[in-house]
């Protein structure tokens, strides 16, 4: 949980930020505190992953073009590019004979191999699916800046933890019928 709020701190803060000020200002918050856990992380010693340098990279390219040119599009693709890698990450791993959820996920729990490619090809197509939805939010004409943060901050969120759930609920169930099948192999009365 801890690692979850410090993953969506600078989040928070851009949207509080710009409640209070405005996309510039909340945009160069954001940066600042996306490098600040960087430095955090590598001064205590912890674990830097993969996802923390591709996020770091994103809002510091498109938010220091969003700064420099003040220009508000940058930061409205920001989620759209972001997601779009790993997406992009996903589909790529499967082409080349690699599964990156297993990879990912492969210690916390066991799936058959059919499960693992399901699960990584989902993946793949949310974060694909959430880009093109930021796109419209953002820039379709229907929905004004603030509405568009909301949407980032709140929006998108909701979309994740609804598809963790649905997830959840199919690896439980596949996890089961894994586990039931491993007792049937076993049979009746048989131990472990």
């Amino acid at each position: 949980m801890k690692k979850f709020l410090f993953d969506l701190f600078p989040l928070i803060l851009f949207f509080i930020v710009y409640r209070f000020a405005d996309i510039y200002a909340a945009t160069a918050t954001a940066v600042a505190l996306s490098i600040a856990q960087i430095v955090w992380l590598k001064v205590t010693g912890r674990t830097i992953e993969t996802t923390h340098w591709i996020n770091l990279t994103v809002i510091v390219l498109f938010g220091g073009a969003t700064l420099l040119l003040h220009n508000d599009a940058f930061i409205k693709w920001k989620p759209t590019v972001l997601y779009w890698i790993f997406g992009a990450v996903l589909l790529g791993g499967r082409i080349i004979g690699r599964n990156p959820m297993r990879k990912l996920m492969g210690q916390q729990i066991s799936l058959p191999e059919a499960a693992w490619n399901k699960l990584n090809l989902s993946w793949a197509l949310f974060f694909l699916a959430a880009g093109f939805i930021n796109l419209y939010v953002a820039f379709s004409g229907r929905f004004t800046e603030a509405q568009w943060v909301s949407f980032k901050v709140f929006g998108l969120m909701g979309l994740l933890l609804v598809f963790v759930i649905g997830q959840s609920v199919w690896l439980s169930r596949h996890m089961q019928l894994d586990e039931a099948g491993s007792r049937a192999d076993r049979g009746p009365g048989k131990t472990p």
